[in-house]
């Protein structure tokens, strides 16, 4: 008999105030903002256990457990977010084994599960921001969260984690704030948007901004646009899984008479099961939010948010932090290529950074980092373990209150 999953509950932070608004990359202020956050496990007694999770793109604070409820948050919280998005690698005995680690996951600052995003409340109108809310910046998310960590007092991370668009958010604390951590580990991620990339973002924003519900993001008193948001999801969604294991997850018998558009007819197993992922997300999910996220991996520049000019120049700052970084390839992924990490690889060996490059062999494509715990796990547990490090092991991190 299987253990029943723990409980997890989401908590929240209020960050800066009317008299000292928080100041986004842009520019532009909010009187104050809101982060929903989780942990798991147990802060030791010198607080250098912490490791901090970064999300993917359509993620949440929720990595392990049983969340049924989170509020402020509405409909979108559906029954596919009640279990946590990373539950196979996050537990005791697991990667990120939480016997010995303290846990951290937090919502995106722009996102819509309980973080202050364009469906949170303007107090000055008494609705939601919409279109006004500001354009999100990865390094308004860090910025973000390192108020959280502060929060938290938590001086140093034992290790900054992020899959996908969260690795370029894991990058971006490393680079910027150097002192804040030890471990940097971007799974299935890059250093910069490439053309590939732009493109296949860009089709996703105008699928949103041509609904004729969307308004400019002024839609929450009417209709939501649904069909460009789930045309988003379905631009997207074959960059994550595979298109063999699309065609695996497929439906087999497509009966006659299903899903018809304005004047076709949904004929092949495939496109139902695309349009049933697109229809299924929009439940969840938030248009304002989505195009926030699609606009930060789009302006992701790691040079010019540190003020440098070269990655090497960038990548010097881990290598003076003596920072390590363990950088996972997926073989078979379409979102973000292998040849993207073997060039972050490059740059780091250019600035002489620590590093270990590992290539995970898998016919799940991009998801893989979700659904193959077993691929990764060894190569996690030896390096928060301090392993890398000439062989050692850190017990520190296990001496809890």
């Amino acid at each position: 008999m299987s253990k029943a999953a723990p409980t997890a509950e989401t908590q929240f932070i209020k960050i800066g105030s009317s008299k000292e608004p928080f100041v986004f990359a842009s520019g532009a202020t909010l009187p104050g903002i809101t982060v929903a956050y989780e942990t798991y496990g147990k802060l030791n007694a010198s607080r250098s256990n912490a490791i901090l999770l970064f999300h993917a793109f359509s993620g949440s604070q929720h990595a392990l457990g049983l969340n049924t409820a989170v509020p402020e948050t509405g409909s979108r919280w559906t029954k596919d977010l009640h279990n946590g998005w990373w539950d196979l690698f996050v537990g005791p005995d697991k990667a990120l084994d939480t016997n010995r680690y303290f846990i951290i996951c937090a919502n995106y600052l722009g996102g819509c599960y309980g973080s202050s995003g364009p469906a949170s409340i303007n107090p000055d109108t008494g609705k939601p921001y919409g279109g006004s809310f500001p354009p999100v910046s990865t390094s308004d998310v860090v910025k973000s969260q390192l108020a959280l960590l502060d929060h938290l007092r938590i001086k140093k991370l034992r290790a900054v984690i992020g899959a996908s668009v969260g690795g370029l958010l894991a990058i971006n604390l490393a680079t910027l704030h150097p002192e804040r951590v030890k471990l940097v580990v971007p799974i299935a991620s890059g250093c910069e948007t490439t053309v590939l990339t732009r493109l296949t973002l860009f089709e996703q924003v105008l699928a949103i901004e041509n609904d004729p519900h969307f308004h400019g993001g002024e839609y929450y008193d009417g209709s939501a646009p649904e069909y460009g948001l789930a045309l988003a999801r379905m631009i997207s969604h074959k960059t994550f899984v595979h298109l063999d294991a699309i065609e695996r997850r497929a439906r087999k018998d497509l009966k006659q008479g299903g899903d018809t558009l304005a004047w076709y007819r949904v004929q092949h197993n495939v496109e139902s099961y695309m349009l049933h992922q697109g229809k299924k997300f929009v439940k969840r999910f938030d248009a304002n939010t989505y195009l926030r996220i699609a606009d930060m991996w789009l302006r992701y520049d790691p040079l010019k948010d540190a003020g440098v000019s070269s990655y090497e120049e960038l990548f010097a700052r881990s290598a003076a932090a003596g920072q390590h970084y363990l950088v996972f390839s997926i073989d078979s992924d379409f979102c973000f290529y292998p040849e993207e990490q073997a060039k972050l690889v490059g740059h780091l060996e250019k600035a002489g950074v620590s590093n270990m490059h590992i290539t995970v062999h898998s016919d799940k494509g991009h998801d893989s980092f979700l659904l193959e715990p077993q691929l990764y796990t060894p190569h996690l547990s030896f390096t928060l373990d301090g392993r890398w490090n000439k062989g050692s092991v850190d017990r520190t991190v296990a001496e809890v209150e």
